[in-house]
């Protein structure tokens, strides 16, 4: 293709958004994906909350049951419009026993000097373009779901630190991070509280009833979001994608 001053041209976003949601557990993280559109999930963990139903394949146990299920939504006929993958931090023991499987390995450590988890990056990006085709071509949204972990940040220019961080391996956070719109750290609050009656004063942590949808990065978390969302969302249940998909690129007739 010739490239020109002559060529240039104006673009917005309008593909459906990719979404990563995580946070600790029992906090909304599936019931927050089940609001977007006609979602199908498909599940590598048991478990689904109780007061919800999911239009869903069953428990997928290999990595390579994931790719079939891609596989499906991508060439058969259905009317779902978002793909939600629960959860990616599952998926990631799959991928590290399908790239052992296929190179005779007994486990990810095997090869030495990391080479193991850099050979993994081949299988993410072959799910993550499977997903993307789905978005690409059928029009889905892309959601995937992980829990937190508490990771320790060595920080250069101040001291280390502790924060949430999506509970994957360094590789596999850096190509979620890159590939998604928008990651969302799902948490509640949490007032810290000094029993000072006490002699030997106490500290202890009181959650509070709201639940809120960080976008945005924070030393204490990983965020983002492509959109211009608000920083900071009150997770109202039920409304939580209504509240989102006012920044989202229109979402095209079904």
């Amino acid at each position: 293709m010739a490239i020109s001053i002559a060529s240039l041209k104006r673009a917005k976003a309008t593909d459906p958004p990719r979404v990563l949601i995580y946070g600790p557990p029992g906090l909304g993280k599936t019931t927050l994906a089940s609001e977007w559109p006609s979602p199908v999930f498909l599940q590598a963990e048991d478990g689904t909350p109780g007061d919800i139903e999911l239009d869903t394949f069953g428990k997928l146990d290999t990595y390579n049951d994931v790719l079939d299920a891609i596989s499906a939504l991508y060439n058969e006929a259905h009317e779902h419009r978002t793909v939600v993958l629960d959860s990616i931090d599952k998926v990631e023991a799959m991928v590290w026993s399908q790239c052992c499987t296929d190179n005779n390995w007994a486990n990810i450590e095997q090869p030495g000097y990391g080479k193991g988890y850099v050979s993994v990056d081949a299988y993410w990006r072959n799910l993550i373009d499977g997903m993307n085709a789905l978005r690409r071509d059928k029009g889905m949204n892309v959601v995937y779901i992980a829990h937190s972990a508490i990771t320790q940040v060595d920080d250069p220019m101040t001291q280390s630190y502790s924060r949430f961080d999506i509970r994957l391996h360094k590789r596999a956070i850096g190509i979620f991070q890159d590939e998604c719109d928008v990651i969302l750290f799902l948490n509640q609050d949490v007032v810290v509280k000094t029993d000072t009656k006490k002699q030997d004063a106490r500290v202890r942590a009181d959650g509070g009833g709201n639940r809120w949808i960080y976008t945005a990065p924070r030393p204490a978390f990983v965020a983002k979001n492509r959109y211009g969302l608000p920083d900071k969302l009150l997770y109202d249940r039920g409304k939580g994608f209504e509240t989102l998909a006012k920044k989202f690129p229109e979402q095209a007739p079904f």
